[in-house]
């Protein structure tokens, strides 16, 4: 009679056991990890077995092997005898620059729109909304084709080239800039201006430091430019100016010399940057509207013009608002690279396209393209939130 009673004692205890709702949350998390376990396992084994029934091999061997095919623009060393692991390179560095310098030119537009909107100038307010409601309403792989193929296939070419200053030409094949020839000594210069840029980082710490603690603002505008511009000219003269420039000059049907900017990265750039500007000039405003405009009345009873205000006391507080936002528009940016494939453009995707092409490794191809975008886009958003992080404010 006691084994009897004791029984039902205890499956009230399981049953009021399972009834707690740590428990069940513990049990369902488990039951789910196990169901994604089982649903990859079934992935990479039909995945597995289907290669087998083709004859795929599987594994990264094939990045050892010849390439056998050329990139129209390549910022290492690189040539048909190099490696599918070189191309795979090649085609990062290449994403990677359009990513640098669009989020760089996306970022300065969409800023001077953004402060355009909300001018108190009646044309160029307008001007910027018609401009931010035009550009972003507009798909981004149709601004791509008109500057590719209405803009920048129309210019002449290379013998009625439009002479740009310093050297520098225009035409249908591109963009011709002189290139600097780094001489024996030149590496002193290097160092001179590193030195001088983190004395200039030094520098504006510490009077930052000092204004917090004291209140006074230290100068550190003609002592930084001392620190990044003069002492790398002191040592440049010293060293025998050991730096040459080399002019691209006409000679037959194209030119020689200096270095060439392709048309398919120019009309790459424009597309991405105009089309992410549009976005960013409207956080921007966003960011400046949010601020309240006791802010701004009590800069101007200070006595401080509507720019100094704007700069000293509107935009630092806006950069609190803007910087997340900020944040996916860059990623964006990044992750829109890839219709670079369309207009001819050499990079990561359209890279990696012609290596699956040519290798038949779909599975290992697509995998490590979603890893470098994941890798890219996981990296750009660390970088940001430490320095919202950074820029955020701190109550005492």
């Amino acid at each position: 009679m006691a084994v009897l009673a004791r029984k039902p004692r205890d499956l009230a205890d399981v049953k009021a056991l399972l009834y707690r709702p740590e428990v069940r949350q513990v049990a369902y998390q488990a039951a789910l990890l196990a169901a994604l376990a089982f649903a990859a396992y079934w992935v990479v084994n039909n995945v597995a077995a289907n290669l087998r029934r083709q004859n795929i091999a599987s594994g990264f061997d094939f990045l050892s092997r010849t390439s056998g095919f050329d990139v129209a623009q390549t910022l290492i060393e690189y040539s048909n005898l190099s490696t599918y692991g070189r191309a795979f390179l090649v085609g990062l560095l290449n994403t990677l620059l359009v990513a640098a310098l669009g989020i760089l030119a996306a970022t300065v537009l969409g800023f001077v729109i953004g402060i355009a909107r909300l001018s108190s100038n009646w044309l160029i307010a307008k001007l910027a909304a018609v401009y931010v409601e035009l550009v972003r309403n507009v798909p981004l792989l149709l601004q791509l084709f008109f500057w590719y193929f209405a803009v920048l296939k129309n210019l002449p070419n290379p013998r009625q080239s439009f002479a740009l200053p310093g050297g520098a030409y225009f035409n249908v094949r591109g963009l011709y800039l002189p290139a600097p020839v780094f001489l024996p000594g030149f590496g002193l210069v290097a160092a001179a201006l590193a030195v001088g840029t983190l004395a200039t980082a030094a520098l504006w710490w510490w009077a930052r430091q000092r204004q917090a603690l004291t209140g006074e603002r230290i100068a550190v505008l003609w002592p930084a430019l001392a620190a990044v511009v003069g002492l790398p000219l002191v040592v440049f003269l010293a060293a025998g100016r050991p730096l040459e420039v080399d002019y691209p000059v006409l000679g037959g049907f194209n030119f020689q010399g200096g270095v060439a900017v392709m048309p398919e990265l120019i009309a790459l750039l424009l597309g991405l940057s105009i089309y992410t500007a549009s976005f960013i000039a409207e956080i921007v405003r966003a960011g400046i509207l949010g601020i309240p405009k006791g802010q701004t009345e009590a800069a101007q009873a200070l006595g401080l013009s509507r720019g100094l205000s704007l700069r000293l006391v509107v935009i630092p507080q806006a950069a609190r608002i803007v910087i997340p936002p900020l944040t996916s528009q860059y990623l964006n940016l990044t992750k829109n690279s890839s219709l670079a494939v369309a207009i001819g453009y050499p990079d990561f995707v359209s890279v990696t396209g012609t290596i699956l092409n040519q290798t038949g490794q779909a599975v290992e191809v697509i995998l490590m393209t979603m890893g470098v975008y994941l890798a890219i886009s996981l990296l750009t958003s660390l970088f940001m939130n430490w320095f919202n992080s950074h820029m955020a404010l701190v109550e005492r």
